[in-house]
């Protein structure tokens, strides 16, 4: 008897768990959901391809009258019922990111996975605390002084070790991970920034640093936390097993780099972000701790340094692939720097580009921001939600659950960027007349840099290090990818290249016209002609194969004369005889 209860026990369970998930199944847009695994499968056979599998997931659900919106299901993931909302609309993201900012904050999932490596800094705190310190960098990040720092180390860098390791691997036919050194590089950057000093990991012998390796492990170890459920990251700590214990050896080793940083600025002020800091005073009129210095000073580094270098290597693979592209960049650089330094080009490349050079960047900014729209640094965000609310779009989101935008998908959304969306276009972020930069007027169109009141205080800065960069490699080198080299995307909270980016340079290949506007055939400066490579492959196919089997003549009489029109033709056309040609 008890077993026959137990039986029709079970199978009532089950046939009420079916009606249920049969009308909440109903009523979600996104991908396919199963019982109890909800979409997990589907996750894991997609893991090679998120984001894209995210963006394809947010297209499907309407048309351009319609709001980016579906729910992803995952069963002890998720925090509130298993469910992830994602978004990529425009008018969503404003909602989350502006105006109810307070009700999408980072949240106690993230802080507390990041409470170790970041503890209250600005990138991992909330509320009051985060706003006393935005209000702090802001007024630091505002100043001329601080564009000028960056510009110095950044162009350090370049000439004394990047170029140095170009050269060589030029010379000697070797590829280079430029992903590699672009991280080495812009490690040493923002460290320099931060703290003024500098752990010159893109020396030439490309050595390991041991803060650099540890602030790695750290950072890994802690996104690890953000996909394990809290009591088992936990669990972990209290016994100092597994990735917790490689976790608190790791940031002992940053914490003493750091502590050593702190110390030398207080014997030795400087113009670096940290000896600022240390100037300024916290909600109660105190000056901040050591501690807190060290975790202002690690969310800074963690920012910058990631972020920049991703950026600039999706954009040399684009350009790889737009050699149209690349030239018109050359094009505008050779214009500024013969306005600056002259006629001669040797001069040209003896230095990297001063900030006021770089600055006039124009259409390099563009290619630039059009590779962050493709492809942004960080590809989706999350935020907790405090209270319900509802989006926009209608979509309820319920208290304590985590709504993610797509910053990769909002890019690739012709209901947002039109039919040509998936293009490489720096042109699109150009007024036009082609002179000034031009950004779309919904700044939620474009959220790489984040919006609302967390909008990125480094943008600029990040501009100016990725225009001396780029300006410092394409004026010297032509890039080509290792034959066979695979480029796609690495599973990360950042949008690296999970190969690497391995490249080979041809040295010496900059020669520049002596005035690229003696020769305007194909117009010149914006609006050179996208087609010009084309029409000359075009133009030497037709003549190479007139000219190798036939001897052309001119009929006696025939006439050529210039027709009057906004083409060159010929009036009378072109009249010939042609005599075949015997080849020896």
């Amino acid at each position: 008897m008890e077993t026959l209860q137990l039986v029709f026990s079970l199978a009532a369970a089950i046939f009420a768990y079916s009606i249920w998930f049969h009308f909440l199944a109903r009523k979600l847009t996104g991908p396919r959901v199963w019982p109890l695994v909800g979409s997990l499968p589907l996750l894991f056979m997609n893991r090679r391809r998120i984001h894209d599998w995210i963006a394809n997931n947010l297209r499907a659900t309407g048309g351009s009258a319609t709001y980016q919106t579906c729910t992803i299901a995952l069963p002890f993931l998720a925090l509130k019922q298993g469910f992830y909302t994602v978004t990529c609309h425009p008018k969503n993201i404003e909602h989350i990111l502006r105006t109810r900012f307070d009700n999408y904050p980072k949240g106690p999932h993230w802080q507390a996975a990041f409470h170790d490596l970041l503890g209250q800094g600005i990138f991992n705190s909330d509320g009051e605390t985060w706003l006393i310190q935005r209000k702090t960098a802001a007024l630091e990040f505002t100043t001329r002084t601080l564009r000028q720092a960056m510009a110095r180390w950044v162009n350090r860098s370049i000439k004394n070790r990047l170029w140095c390791i170009l050269d060589k691997a030029a010379n000697e036919k070797e590829s280079v991970d430029l992903q590699d050194l672009l991280l080495r590089l812009t490690f040493d950057n923002i460290c320099g920034l931060t703290f003024g000093k500098d752990p010159q990991t893109l020396s030439p012998d490309l050595p390991e640093n041991t803060f650099a390796i540890a602030f790695d492990a750290a950072t890994e170890t802690t996104l690890y936390r953000l996909l394990y459920p809290g009591f088992l990251w936990r669990l972990e700590k209290f016994l100092g097993i597994g990735a917790e214990k490689r976790l608190k050896s790791s940031l002992q080793i940053v914490e003493d780099y750091m502590n050593g940083a702190i110390e030398a600025r207080k014997q030795t002020p400087s113009d670096d972000l940290l000896s600022r800091f240390m100037k300024k005073r916290d909600v109660k009129g105190n000056l901040f701790t050591s501690d807190v210095l060290q975790r202002i000073a690690l969310n800074f580094v963690l920012a910058g340094r990631d972020t920049s270098s991703v950026a600039l290597s999706w954009f040399f693979w684009l350009i790889m692939n737009h050699p149209e592209i690349e030239q018109k960049i050359i094009n505008e650089i050779s214009t500024v720097l013969r306005d600056t330094r002259g006629p001669d080009p040797k001069k040209w490349v003896e230095e990297p580009l001063a900030f006021d050079e770089a600055d006039r960047l124009i259409y390099l900014k563009a290619a630039l921001a059009e590779t962050l729209r493709l492809y942004p640094s960080v590809p989706q965000d999350f935020k907790y939600v405090v209270e319900d609310d509802v989006l926009p779009d209608g979509t309820f989101v319920p208290a304590f659950s985590t709504v993610t935008y797509s910053i990769y998908s909002v890019g690739r959304m012709k209901t947002i960027w039109g039919e040509a969306c998936m293009e490489f276009r720096p042109e699109r972020w150009l007024s036009p007349e082609g002179d000034k930069f031009d950004p779309p007027k919904d700044s939620y169109k474009f959220v790489a840099f984040n919006a609302g009141p967390r909008t990125c205080l480094g943008k600029d800065l990040a501009y100016l290090q990725m225009k001396s960069v780029a300006s410092a490699v394409l004026l010297r080198y032509r890039l080509s990818l290792v034959p066979g080299h695979k480029v796609e995307q690495k599973m990360s909270l950042t949008l690296f290249m999970k190969n690497g980016l391995r490249v080979y340079l041809q040295p010496d290949k900059f020669d520049p016209p002596k005035d690229s506007y003696k020769f305007v055939a194909f117009n010149a400066g914006p609006r050179t002609c996208l087609g010009k490579d084309l029409a000359y492959l075009q133009m030497k196919s037709v003549a190479s194969a007139v000219l190798l089997r036939y001897r052309l003549s001119l009929v006696p009489g025939h006439k050529v004369e210039q027709k009057m029109s906004l083409t060159l033709f010929m009036k009378n056309g072109l009249r010939v005889y042609l005599q075949p040609r015997t080849l020896a």
